[in-house]
Protein backbone atom coordinates (compact mmCIF):
# COMPACT_ATOMS: atom_id res chain seq x y z
CA UNK A 1 0.00 0.00 0.00
CA UNK A 2 1.23 3.48 -0.86
CA UNK A 3 2.11 5.45 2.28
CA UNK A 4 2.50 8.81 0.54
CA UNK A 5 -0.36 11.26 0.11
CA UNK A 6 -0.99 13.77 -2.62
CA UNK A 7 -3.44 15.72 -0.44
CA UNK A 8 -4.05 15.28 3.29
CA UNK A 9 -7.60 16.30 4.12
CA UNK A 10 -7.05 15.71 7.84
CA UNK A 11 -4.95 18.87 8.03
CA UNK A 12 -6.46 22.29 8.74
CA UNK A 13 -8.35 23.90 5.88
CA UNK A 14 -5.66 26.53 5.39
CA UNK A 15 -3.00 23.86 4.74
CA UNK A 16 -5.25 21.77 2.48
CA UNK A 17 -6.08 24.77 0.29
CA UNK A 18 -2.44 25.93 0.45
CA UNK A 19 -1.32 22.50 -0.77
CA UNK A 20 -3.78 22.62 -3.66
CA UNK A 21 -2.60 26.14 -4.56
CA UNK A 22 1.02 24.91 -4.53
CA UNK A 23 0.17 22.19 -7.04
CA UNK A 24 -1.95 24.52 -9.20
CA UNK A 25 0.74 27.23 -9.23
CA UNK A 26 3.39 24.66 -10.14
CA UNK A 27 1.32 23.29 -13.05
CA UNK A 28 0.47 26.76 -14.38
CA UNK A 29 4.08 27.84 -13.93
CA UNK A 30 5.22 24.81 -15.92
CA UNK A 31 2.67 25.34 -18.69
CA UNK A 32 2.68 29.13 -19.00
CA UNK A 33 5.89 30.22 -17.29
CA UNK A 34 6.70 32.18 -14.18
CA UNK A 35 7.49 35.89 -14.10
CA UNK A 36 11.20 35.72 -13.34
CA UNK A 37 14.57 37.25 -14.14
CA UNK A 38 16.14 33.92 -15.08
CA UNK A 39 15.20 30.44 -16.19
CA UNK A 40 16.92 28.93 -13.15
CA UNK A 41 14.86 30.99 -10.68
CA UNK A 42 11.67 30.04 -12.52
CA UNK A 43 12.62 26.37 -12.36
CA UNK A 44 13.44 26.62 -8.65
CA UNK A 45 10.08 28.27 -7.99
CA UNK A 46 8.09 25.64 -9.90
CA UNK A 47 9.97 22.71 -8.35
CA UNK A 48 9.77 24.27 -4.88
CA UNK A 49 6.02 24.66 -5.09
CA UNK A 50 5.42 21.12 -6.37
CA UNK A 51 7.82 19.37 -3.98
CA UNK A 52 6.82 21.62 -1.08
CA UNK A 53 3.14 20.84 -1.63
CA UNK A 54 3.94 17.13 -1.57
CA UNK A 55 5.96 17.60 1.62
CA UNK A 56 3.09 19.46 3.29
CA UNK A 57 0.64 16.72 2.33
CA UNK A 58 2.96 14.19 3.98
CA UNK A 59 3.53 16.37 7.07
CA UNK A 60 7.22 17.10 6.56
CA UNK A 61 8.76 20.24 8.04
CA UNK A 62 11.11 20.61 5.05
CA UNK A 63 8.07 20.56 2.74
CA UNK A 64 6.40 23.37 4.63
CA UNK A 65 9.51 25.56 4.62
CA UNK A 66 10.20 24.79 0.96
CA UNK A 67 6.65 25.71 -0.04
CA UNK A 68 6.73 28.95 1.97
CA UNK A 69 10.11 29.86 0.48
CA UNK A 70 8.98 29.14 -3.07
CA UNK A 71 5.73 31.07 -2.59
CA UNK A 72 7.54 34.10 -1.18
CA UNK A 73 10.12 33.88 -3.99
CA UNK A 74 7.29 33.82 -6.53
CA UNK A 75 5.68 36.98 -5.11
CA UNK A 76 9.06 38.72 -4.80
CA UNK A 77 10.00 37.94 -8.41
CA UNK A 78 6.62 39.11 -9.67
CA UNK A 79 6.91 42.45 -7.88
CA UNK A 80 10.60 42.87 -8.77
CA UNK A 81 10.15 42.17 -12.48
CA UNK A 82 6.81 43.89 -13.06
CA UNK A 83 7.24 46.84 -10.70
CA UNK A 84 4.18 49.07 -10.70
CA UNK A 85 2.76 47.21 -13.70
CA UNK A 86 1.84 44.44 -11.25
CA UNK A 87 -1.24 46.52 -10.40
CA UNK A 88 -2.45 46.30 -14.01
CA UNK A 89 -5.07 43.78 -15.14
CA UNK A 90 -3.30 40.61 -16.14
CA UNK A 91 -0.63 40.67 -13.44
CA UNK A 92 -2.86 41.66 -10.54
CA UNK A 93 -4.54 38.26 -10.77
CA UNK A 94 -1.15 36.58 -10.40
CA UNK A 95 -0.35 38.81 -7.45
CA UNK A 96 -3.70 38.03 -5.83
CA UNK A 97 -3.37 34.25 -6.07
CA UNK A 98 0.33 34.18 -5.20
CA UNK A 99 -0.31 36.43 -2.21
CA UNK A 100 -3.21 34.21 -1.15
CA UNK A 101 -0.91 31.19 -1.23
CA UNK A 102 1.61 32.94 1.04
CA UNK A 103 -1.20 34.03 3.38
CA UNK A 104 -2.59 30.48 3.58
CA UNK A 105 0.81 28.97 4.35
CA UNK A 106 1.82 31.50 7.02
CA UNK A 107 -1.64 31.67 8.61
CA UNK A 108 -1.42 31.09 12.38
CA UNK A 109 -3.49 27.91 12.10
CA UNK A 110 -1.11 26.49 9.46
CA UNK A 111 1.99 27.47 11.42
CA UNK A 112 0.64 26.00 14.65
CA UNK A 113 -0.32 22.70 13.03
CA UNK A 114 3.06 22.50 11.30
CA UNK A 115 4.89 23.21 14.54
CA UNK A 116 3.05 20.50 16.47
CA UNK A 117 2.48 17.69 13.97
CA UNK A 118 5.08 17.88 11.22
CA UNK A 119 8.21 15.74 11.51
Amino acid sequence: MNQYKFLNQFQPQTLVIGTMFCYIDAVFGFLFGVVSTSFLLALVTIAGLAIGGFGIANEKKWGYFLAVGAAVLQVTLLVAVAGTDVLGFPLILNLFFDGALVALLVHPQSREYQRIWFK
